[in-house]
C-alpha cells in the first residue's frame, strides 16, 4: 500500500509539472515576445541589402564588438564584445518590399537574452547615424 502512494504521489508530481512548464511556454508566447520584436527590429529606407550589411558590420566596430561570422548571401552578422563582457550580437537583414531593409538584432549576455531595451536602442541609433552618413557621403 505505501508503495502505491508512492508511485501515485510520484505520478501527481510529473503531471503537475508537465503542466507547470507547457503553461510557461506558452506564457512566453504572448505579448512579451511581440514586445522584444518591436525592440529589436528597425527599418531603413534603401533598397541596398550589401550597404545596409557593410553599415552594419562597420556599426558593430564602432561599438567595440569583433566581427565573427557574416553572410552577405543570408544577410546575417555575429560578432562578440568582450570588454569586460561577453556578449553576443546577432543582426539579420533582409529586403522588405522593394525600397526597405529590415534590421533585426538579438543580443545575448553569456547564453541569456538581453532584454533591456536600451541596448538595443544604442544600436539602432549607431546604426542610424551610420545610414545617414552612408547616404548622404554617396551622393
Amino acid at each position: 500500500m505505501k508503495k502505491l502512494t508512492f508511485v501515485s504521489l510520484v505520478l501527481l508530481m510529473l503531471v503537475a509539472g508537465c503542466q507547470t512548464a507547457q503553461k510557461n511556454i506558452l506564457d512566453s508566447d504572448g505579448e512579451s515576445q511581440v514586445k522584444a520584436r518591436a525592440m529589436q527590429t528597425r527599418y531603413f529606407d534603401t533598397d541596398d541589402k550589401k550597404q545596409t550589411l557593410q553599415t552594419t558590420i562597420a556599426t558593430l566596430q564602432d561599438l567595440g564588438f569583433v566581427i565573427d561570422k557574416a553572410s552577405f548571401e543570408l544577410g546575417s552578422i555575429s560578432a562578440t564584445k568582450l570588454h569586460g563582457y561577453n556578449i553576443r550580437m546577432t543582426v539579420v537583414v533582409i529586403p522588405r518590399g522593394e525600397d526597405q531593409m529590415t534590421v533585426r538584432a538579438n543580443a545575448q549576455y553569456n547564453i541569456e537574452p538581453i532584454r533591456d531595451p536600451l541596448v538595443y536602442q544604442q544600436f539602432f541609433d549607431a546604426l542610424a547615424k551610420g545610414m545617414f552618413l552612408t547616404a548622404h557621403t554617396d551622393e
